[in-house]
């Protein structure tokens, strides 16, 4: 049985009222699709995304029956103009007003649509607490998820952390701060005047507690366990800090997928903050039935393998980069599970199996039930460390 410390809340928080949904970093909707899989009913309310990969991909996801043209009502001027600094090709950087221009009317009215279709209001940056329209929370649970973004706090990335100024991709938790402050009128980095002695009715005009009406009853964000690494421990706390500050009890810890059923070795921190005195139970483990071969395809369409051109270019990559030294390799192999990498075209009935590669791919260590978490590097081809690779070879 769970104790209750005196810092916990003093109930089980249950949400027993509609969801509306706000998801801060959407991606593709991977909160919205968790949901749906649950089996969860909830109103898609707000998201904000600034990819234009991404802002299609949610839209085809979770908006893909809504063929409104809500940019008809709108001219090309007043369209170009909304998009500016709210969209991204790169995903690092908003669009140039010159690059909008060269999308083209046609594609800057598709976007729009897009977004309009998912209630997206774009790049975090953008956003106003009062943009998330949050409202009569007596009848509505609002859940909103803002994992943002783990490149600087990867071990795969340069490690810039998330400090508040920074400047980071992961800094742009403070933009999260920043909403909710607007939201609760809470102002906690307002420094009072050196020497001020305020009357009564300076003080609560300068003082505003936050106002816990118009705040999300739930906040959810998952990110690499470096969050908590003493390089980033004192932002995380600063965080929480605040979050404590405007009336939320914390919750965090790190869980590993493997642990819940799938088959793969990933481990991420999950905070989950409530509003007012409440608490809060992580779930228990659950026993890892599947393994990774159960989500292997043993005949996979011919689309999804690369062609010849492809491979050739790969090839030239790789060998560029063995010659400077950088460690990235690309082998293509007969079929044979121990000859190399990754096979280009597929064997005929070839068997599928799974297992972890080092030596730039070329050593097979063992087989594998359960993956290796994908990092930023694996992108770049297989790297020194011992990684996921899938095999394929024909039979004797």
């Amino acid at each position: 049985m769970k104790q209750i410390s005196m810092f916990d809340g003093s109930e089980r928080h249950v949400i027993d009222k509609p969801v509306r949904l706000i998801e801060l970093f959407a991606g593709y909707g991977s909160q919205a699709l968790a949901l749906k899989y649950l089996g969860i009913p909830f109103e898609s309310w707000r998201i904000s995304e600034w990819a234009i990969p991404s802002i299609r991909a949610y839209r085809d996801l979770h908006h893909g029956d809504d063929t409104t043209d809500y940019s008809a009502a709108r001219e090309d001027a007043e369209i170009k103009e909304w998009l500016q600094g709210r969209i991204s090709s790169d995903y690092n950087k908003p669009l140039t007003p010159e690059q909008i221009e060269r999308l083209g009317e046609r594609r800057r009215r598709s976007i729009f649509n897009d977004m309009a279709a998912a209630h997206n209001l774009g790049s975090i940056t953008m956003i106003h607490g009062e943009d998330l329209d949050i409202r009569d929370t007596e009848d509505y649970t609002y859940l909103m998820f803002y994992s943002f973004p783990c490149q600087d706090l990867s071990v795969a990335g340069k490690g810039a952390g998330c400090a508040r100024g920074s400047g980071t991709r992961s800094g742009t938790l403070w933009e999260v701060e920043r909403i909710l402050e607007e939201l609760s009128g809470y102002m906690p980095h307002r420094v009072k005047p050196k020497g001020k002695i305020f009357s009564m009715t300076e003080w609560v005009d300068w003082y505003h507690p936050a106002d816990q009406s118009k705040l999300p009853q739930v906040l959810i964000a998952e990110n690499v366990p470096a969050l908590l690494a003493e390089k980033n421990k004192r932002d995380f706390f600063e965080w929480i800090g605040f979050l404590e500050a405007l009336g939320y009890h914390n919750y965090y810890q790190i869980l590993n997928a493997k642990n819940y059923g799938i088959p793969q070795n990933r481990d991420r921190v999950f905070i989950v903050s409530i509003l007012g005195d409440y608490y809060y139970d992580f779930p228990e483990q659950i026993p890892l039935e599947c393994r990774l071969k159960d989500f292997l395809q043993s005949k996979v369409a011919e689309r999804y393998y690369l062609k010849d051109e492809v491979v050739e270019k790969l090839i030239i990559s790789s060998e560029d980069k063995q010659n400077k030294g950088l460690g990235y390799k690309f082998e293509t192999t007969d079929g044979d599970a121990g000859g190399g990498a990754l096979n280009a075209s597929r064997p005929k009935r070839a068997p599928v199996s799974t297992a972890i590669l080092s030596r730039c791919g070329t050593m097979i260590d063992r087989e594998t039930d359960i993956a290796s978490t994908l990092m930023a590097r694996d992108g770049k081809g297989f790297g020194n460390q011992p990684m996921t690779g899938v095999l394929e070879w024909e039979k004797k």
